[in-house]
């Protein structure tokens, strides 16, 4: 199976690298220092353990119209990249390729194979002219739910604070040869690929945790265990949960775990550097509106008051907006 990983980050390079060191054909597309140092020396990931593999046979391209076409396409960019890159898919799937995507937050394909009243709606924080969903067939995707946490230490160089787990779902709850062989391919990887029948509810639970802990992360410059051994931080998430809820309620979906199980969760994770935080930390804009601002619009879209998320959304956005106008890093 031909395996392309879009997008060199954290993620995308822990997956890539670790289906490439078990023997997977994997062509990673980056750009930059990350495309000389794969390009050089393969992906290397250091694992929880402290072990390190390096996938030394990858191939790597800057461009995807010279990858050529692929089985699978694991879209590992950031929700607010995907937009840039979006028209540029096609030139990595044949007829049969399958798209993985691996965005935090609300995806831009929510309301795709739904059904009910909803079905079709555009989420306009994650797709704001509908492009993305013009561009990328939803009939190709597989969705997925992160839940590793890991961090890019140098080009090339990924460093994993923990977890090996990526929920796998189609859109429309069918368990599909198509998902079974990719999660058969990343479980020989050593990843835990279970298939779930509600990838929304998957969703919902992962951003649970995005929408609270990330921006109050990048606000405070907390780390997790931090900012919920603090009495008015943990107290905030749970606030912005239970307005999530409602919302997530409204959608048919139900949670599988309390709010209180989901905080002492991410808890256990000790001292580590939300994606949000170490973005606004290395002085780029955070990525706001797949994780926020798409729950602030599915709370109007369903009737639903969401004080708390609106403010702590006013006011990384405004963050957000003040490193992008900032003159230096």
């Amino acid at each position: 199976m031909k395996i392309a990983v879009v997008g060199a980050g954290a993620i995308g390079g822990y997956v890539g690298g670790w289906l490439g060191a078990a023997g997977e054909d994997v062509t990673f597309i980056a750009r930059g220092a990350n495309l000389e140092a794969i390009r050089r020396a393969g992906m290397r990931i250091i694992g929880e353990d402290g072990v390190e593999r390096v996938a030394t046979s990858v191939a790597v391209f800057d461009k995807m119209s010279d990858a050529g076409p692929q089985d699978v396409v694991i879209l590992a960019v950031k929700a607010h990249q995907v937009g840039a890159i979006a028209q540029d898919v096609r030139h990595l799937c044949h007829d049969a390729t399958t798209i993985v995507t691996m965005q935090n937050g609300i995806p831009w394909w929510y309301f795709q194979k739904h059904g009910g009243s909803y079905e079709g709606t555009v989420v306009h924080a994650a797709d704001p002219d509908g492009s993305i969903g013009r561009a990328i067939d939803a009939n190709r995707i597989v969705g997925s739910v992160v839940y590793p946490a890991a961090v890019l230490e140098a080009p090339g160089l990924v460093r994993v604070v923990e977890g090996r787990r990526f929920t796998l779902g189609e859109l429309d709850g069918s368990t599909s040869p198509r998902a079974e062989a990719i999660s058969a391919s990343f479980a020989r990887a050593g990843f835990k690929a279970p298939i779930t029948s509600d990838i929304r509810g998957e969703i919902w639970l992962k951003i649970w945790g995005n929408l609270s802990f990330n921006p109050i992360s990048a606000l405070t410059h907390a780390t997790l265990v931090d900012l919920l051994r603090f009495p008015l931080t943990r107290q905030l998430c749970a606030d912005m949960m239970r307005e999530a809820e409602v919302i997530a309620g409204k959608l048919g979906v139900t949670f599988r775990v309390g709010i209180d199980r989901r905080i002492a969760g991410a808890e256990k994770v000790g001292a580590h550097k939300t994606s949000m935080l170490q973005d606004v930390e290395a002085g780029r804009p955070p990525e706001i509106d797949a994780l926020i601002g798409a729950v602030v619009e599915l709370g109007r879209l369903t009737d639903t008051p969401t004080p708390r998320i609106d403010a702590v959304y006013a006011c990384i956005s405004l963050l957000a907006k003040t490193i992008l106008e900032s003159p230096r890093p």
